[in-house]
Order: C-alpha cells, then sequence, then structure tokens
C-alpha cells in the first residue's frame, strides 16, 4: 500500500508508541510487563524460546549453552552504565559482525539510537524480566519484545556482549534482532548498512574508495555530522580470505564502523585523519597513525586528548586518510534522510512506498536479458511534474529492497540479484506488453544488478512520465518487495497493474466516507473482477473491524493492516473465481473462505450463500468483501467474549455467527 508524506529534512525519531505491536498475545510490552508484576513472575517469551530452535536451525551446538538471566550472572546488573557506547560492543562466537558495526555506529546517533532502545527499562524497580527494542522493516516500526534470558558457557555471555560484564543492553538488542530474524543462526554474515537501515529507515548509499568523488573527506565528514551511520570494509576475492589479516593489521570481509573524521596540523601542514572501530574490540591498524605510531609524538597532550588517543587495544583506531582510501575498498552511508552528501542545502523529500511480489509464472519474470518474461514484471508509472529548482531535470532517488530472505535463510532462500530500469512511459494505459520493450530502451537503470538486500541510485530526468520496472535478474524467482521512490518535488506514481496509489500522510486518519471513495476508486481500475459500489454502510462495518483506537477512524496504522488484508482478499478472490467470470460461485466460495481462515458448518455456509449471492449463486466482489469483514468481525467479537466470560458462552463459534451476523 503506497504511502505519501513530506520529510522536512533530518527527523527526530517517531515515538515509541508508532510502533507495530509483534508479540502473539497481542499485548504492547507495557501490558506484557505490568502483567507479570501483578503475578510476580519474570516474562518467559514463548515466541522466541530459551531453547535451541532460537540458537540454530542448520546446526547442533558445539558446546553446552545454559539460557541465563543476567542477575543469574553477575551479581548487579545493569541495563545501560555509564550511557551506550561504542565500547559496549564486543563480538563473540556468531559471525556478525555487520550487525556489530552497525549498533557501534549506531551509538553515536542518541536520537537513533533512543528510537531503537526506549528508554525507561532497567533491572532495578518495575523489573519483571522483559525488554523491548524497535526496529524498522518495509517502510513501518515494529516493536520487538524479549525476555532476558541469554546463552552462555560457563557464566560468561556465548554471544555479543559489553566489554563491562556488568552492562546486557548490546547483547539483548542482539537478542531482539536475533528473534525479528528468526534465530541467532540467521544473522551469520551480512552487510552493516542492512542493520543500519533496519535501525533508522534511512536509505543507503555506497561508494567504492578507489573511485569516490575528490571530497570523499567532506562528504564522510558531512554524513557523520548529520548522523548518517557509517562503515566500511576490505573486500575479498575468494572464500579462503576471509578474515584474513593484511600485513597492516586489518581484517579482510569484516565490517568495521567509521566512528569520526579530524585533522591536525603537523608543521603547518593540514593532516586529514579518519577514526575506525573493529567490533572486535581488538586487532588494530598498525601503519601510521596506529595507537603507537610515531606520527603523534608530534601532535600536543591537548590535542591528542581532544582526538581521544589512546594506546589501548580496544578495537579502535586513527589512520590518515589516504592511507584509509588505500587500504579500504568500501564504505557504505546510511542516510537518516536522502539528501545529497555531496550538497550544502537540505532539501523536503517525497517519498512514495509501494509493496509488491515476484511470483513464478505470474509476475517474475527477471531482467530485459529475458525479453519473454520481462514485459510481465510489476510496473510503476512515475510522473515527474516539477523540475528542481533553478534546474532542468527532476532528482529522484529510487531504493529496491527484498523483504524477509534472512528470515526465510532456514527453508534454503538465499539473498537475490536484483535490480530495476525506467522506460519513458509511451502515454498510453495499462501494462505494458512485450513488443513496448522490444523496440524501446531505458532511460536510467539501476548501476548493476546485485544479490544484496537493498539497490538504491540516484537519478535526474527530464519532466514527464516513466515507467519502473523492479525486477530479479533471473526470471521465475520469487519474493516479496519494497520499492521506495524519493522525489524532490511531488511525483505522482501509479501501479500499472491496476491498483491505485493512496497518498496517505502518517498521521492521517480516514472516516467511513473517505474510505468509501478510496476502495471504490480501487476497485474500479481491477478489469478482472466484478462489483457494486460499496457502501457506506460496509465501509463502517470494516472501520468496525480495524478501529482498535474506537475513535470511529482509521488510522494509518490501521488502514495499513486493512489494505494488506484487501490485497489478500483481492488475490484469493482471484484464485477462486475458477472460470475467470470476475464473479465467484457458491461452490467457489467454499474454498476461498477456507482459504481465509473460516472453517464453516455447511448450515452456516448456505445461510451465507442465501445471504450474499445472486439468484444465480454468484458473488461479485463487494459481496465477498462485505462477508469476510462481518465474518471477521464476528470471530473477533467470539473470541474476545470467550476469554473474558467463560462460563457465559455456550455456543460454539458457527452458532455465534449466525447470532451476530443477522443470517
Amino acid at each position: 500500500m503506497p504511502h505519501l508524506y513530506r520529510a522536512p529534512g533530518p527527523q527526530e525519531p517517531p515515538t515509541p508508541k508508532d510502533a507495530r505491536i509483534t508479540h502473539s498475545s497481542g499485548q504492547s510490552f507495557e501490558e506484557l510487563r505490568r502483567a507479570c508484576l501483578q503475578k510476580g513472575v519474570l516474562f518467559e517469551d514463548t515466541d522466541f524460546p530459551a531453547d535451541s530452535s532460537s540458537l540454530f536451525y542448520s546446526e547442533r551446538p558445539q558446546i553446552p549453552f545454559v539460557w541465563k538471566r543476567p542477575g543469574e550472572i553477575v551479581k548487579n546488573p545493569e541495563f545501560i552504565l555509564g550511557g551506550a557506547t561504542r565500547t559496549d560492543i564486543c563480538q563473540g562466537e556468531l559471525g556478525d559482525c555487520w550487525l556489530l558495526a552497525a549498533i557501534a555506529s549506531l551509538t553515536l546517533n542518541e536520537k537513533a539510537l533512543a528510537r531503537v532502545v526506549p528508554h525507561n527499562q532497567s533491572f532495578g524497580p518495575g523489573y519483571a524480566g522483559i525488554f523491548h527494542f524497535q526496529f524498522w522493516q518495509h517502510s513501518e516500526w515494529l516493536d520487538v519484545v524479549i525476555d532476558d534470558r541469554l546463552p552462555t558457557f560457563r557464566d560468561r555471555l556465548v554471544f555479543l556482549h559489553s566489554a563491562d560484564h556488568n552492562e546486557f543492553w548490546s547483547a539483548l538488542l542482539e537478542k531482539a534482532y536475533a528473534k525479528l530474524n528468526g534465530s541467532y543462526e540467521a544473522l551469520k554474515g551480512g552487510s552493516a548498512i542492512e542493520a543500519m537501515e533496519d535501525f533508522t529507515g534511512g536509505v543507503a548509499e555506497t561508494f567504492t574508495t578507489k573511485e569516490a568523488p575528490g571530497n570523499f573527506y567532506e562528504i564522510l565528514e558531512k554524513a557523520l555530522t548529520r548522523g548518517s551511520l557509517v562503515g566500511c570494509s576490505i573486500d575479498i576475492r575468494n572464500a579462503a580470505e576471509s578474515e584474513a589479516r593484511t600485513p597492516f593489521g586489518l581484517i579482510k570481509g569484516h565490517a568495521y564502523t567509521v566512528t569520526g573524521v579530524d585533522q591536525v596540523n603537523i608543521r603547518g601542514q593540514k593532516v586529514e585523519l579518519i577514526r575506525v572501530r573493529n567490533p572486535w574490540g581488538q586487532v588494530e591498524w598498525t601503519g601510521s597513525w596506529s595507537d603507537s605510531s610515531s606520527e603523534w609524538r608530534s601532535v600536543g597532550p591537548a590535542e591528542q586528548k581532544r582526538l581521544c588517543h589512546t594506546a589501548l587495544d580496544d578495537g579502535e583506531f586513527w589512520m590518515a586518510f589516504r592511507d584509509f582510501r588505500a587500504h579500504f575498498d568500501k564504505v557504505e552511508v546510511c542516510n537518516l534522510t536522502p539528501d545529497a552528501l555531496e550538497e550544502d542545502a537540505v532539501h523536503k523529500w517525497e517519498v512514495t512506498v509501494h509493496q509488491g511480489s515476484w511470483v513464478r509464472g505470474s509476475t517474475a519474470g527477471g531482467c530485459r536479458n529475458f525479453l519473454d518474461t520481462f514485459w510481465t514484471n510489476p510496473q510503476i508509472k512515475l510522473s515527474l511534474t516539477e523540475k528542481d529548482e533553478g534546474q532542468e531535470e527532476c532528482t529522484f532517488l529510487v531504493a529496491l529492497m527484498q523483504k524477509d530472505r534472512r528470515k526465510l535463510k532456514r527453508f534454503g532462500a538465499n539473498v537475490l540479484t536484483i535490480g530495476y530500469a525506467i522506460y519513458q512511459c509511451p502515454g498510453q494505459e495499462g501494462h505494458l506488453n512485450k513488443d513496448f520493450f522490444r523496440y524501446h530502451a531505458s532511460q536510467a537503470r539501476s548501476k548493476t544488478f546485485i544479490n544484496l538486500r537493498e539497490v538504491s541510485d540516484r537519478f535526474r530526468l527530464p519532466p514527464g512520465d516513466y515507467i519502473l520496472i523492479p525486477s530479479t535478474f533471473e526470471p521465475h524467482q520469487e519474493a516479496d518487495f519494497c520499492l521506495r521512490i524519493f522525489s524532490e518535488k511531488k511525483a505522482i506514481t501509479r501501479d500499472m497493474d491496476g491498483s491505485v496509489d493512496i497518498d496517505l500522510p502518517e498521521d492521517m486518519e480516514v472516516t467511513a466516507e473517505e474510505l468509501k471513495y478510496v476502495l471504490n476508486a480501487v476497485l474500479q481500475k481491477k478489469k478482472d473482477i466484478k462489483f457494486k459500489e460499496l457502501s457506506l454502510i460496509s465501509c463502517k462495518n470494516i472501520i468496525s473491524l480495524m478501529d482498535t483506537s474506537g475513535n470511529g477512524k482509521l488510522e494509518f496504522s490501521e488502514f495499513k493492516v486493512f489494505w494488506d488484508k484487501l490485497k489478500k482478499w483481492m488475490s484469493l478472490f482471484l484464485q477462486f473465481d475458477a472460470d475467470k467470470s470476475g464473479t465467484m460461485s457458491s461452490y467457489e466460495l467454499r474454498s476461498a473462505l477456507k482459504a481465509a481462515g473460516f472453517q464453516l458448518s455447511s448450515p452456516l455456509l448456505q445461510l451465507i450463500v442465501l445471504r450474499y449471492a445472486d439468484p444465480e449463486l454468484q458473488l461479485g466482489f463487494d459481496d465477498f468483501l462485505n462477508c469476510l469483514v462481518r465474518l471477521e468481525n464476528a470471530s473477533r467479537m467470539f473470541q474476545a467474549l470467550s476469554t473474558k466470560n467463560k462460563e457465559f458462552i455456550h455456543l460454539n463459534i458457527n452458532e455465534f455467527i449466525v447470532l451476530t451476523m443477522n443470517i
């Protein structure tokens, strides 16, 4: 469900209440903690149990892990001790240096850190063995609740830990991120930029140091000043080079954090320096400007203190910027807004988000190399209507992200090779066919198709209409994706496969009248389903189903949940419309309702057919939608009443639905 909002430059993180609850109980962190305190018990998270299923999915532990709470490991545990800093991040026995590099970078941005690690958590008053963290996923914030049982061996944490053994925020953050992705093993191997985006909702830009602009130092200085998260690494040519040490003490194929840039004056000459941190908490650069190098003798004590220079083997070190460019290959910058780091002005960006899927045999067409299927990919129309101020072109940034590949690793899924192409629109409506792409070249494209979670690039094109086609490199590869389009001026986008983009601000509330207009506009664009215009009563029923706040309107988060339901229901309707008539027969309805999660008795199904089918026993989509909304409402009421008043509910679910649906 695409949405549109105006981002006024760097912003404060959204407040924690904006994050979506993810615990299977449907309860918030505060509700779960309050319940534990009332019962006098410590929280145990059944969603992420303290057993091997949360650790590994393809191997058995090499050592006997024991799950312990911090109070069982040390006498006086602290959540955060003396502030959350980059020295709190020390790698354990898990290959997730990319995650640790991102966490270290996160500690440099106080506001972003406060969003990911909410305040008012401790082992003091109110402690109930429960903590929570917040992560950005595919254009929304999620609140992830965990218990504080951590894997240990001989009373020491096995994975991420702080240099101070009494401090536990970083170990608990790693556990929450492991839960988000399914297991600790799922965190093995990755790119720091992935976690940086999950910590901020920002947009990535990658620089190759050997090909970076001449003002690369100023670009990094500006990035750090703006609160961007910055990581760096050295490429490997083969698997044997992974974590190999160079003659100067650097580790190949390893994720580092850039923690600062500065300059010193040496005999009247300015020397550009850069500070880098190894998440191992040890093993450092040994060349010029390293901790014990002779260059520091030319720097006075006050200047050394200003630069926080020490000779400790703590994993952090300074090096000359020219050496940094020579020895490191890649720098990843996660911008909190996509303002170009090369420019001084802070822009206001319009952001449109599309959620889509590549489905084998339907929309998984592969790249332009596969002409016969390329045209079947999702097609998004992009209308650039306003030039940049003082320019003849329009600036926009496209970020294509494939969803949940890390979570799906346990099922054999790998990160797919993805990219996109942008074509001049021919001025016709509807999905473009194969012949169009046979005779027309793209106007722009992603720099490369690559097996990263996200591919993003910045473009400048003249005002006009364009077709943006996201795809995998190979055809027939399935995945869900999130496509974000950032533009300096307002850009109008539309899915060419029939759905309409609804431009909704994140603080909006939708009334029943507005919902009626939106849904009828969407459904009128669907050529493969038949429907009568939805009534105001139908839309009030929908709001009754989704309105958790009780204000009689749909807030943004509620609308988004309903939009996802609507897409699922439309997909079911098309799937079970066996004869492709645009309607569903009463015989097809039984299977469709079962697929939607409703196992209904034959008498109840007969009543539903009488209520919603026409004389020819056919249902249009409006009837199907009304039926599902009423069923969902009835099921929710039954569950709520049976939970609160077990002794008063003597009806089964089918009998209850008959009563509440008035059929």
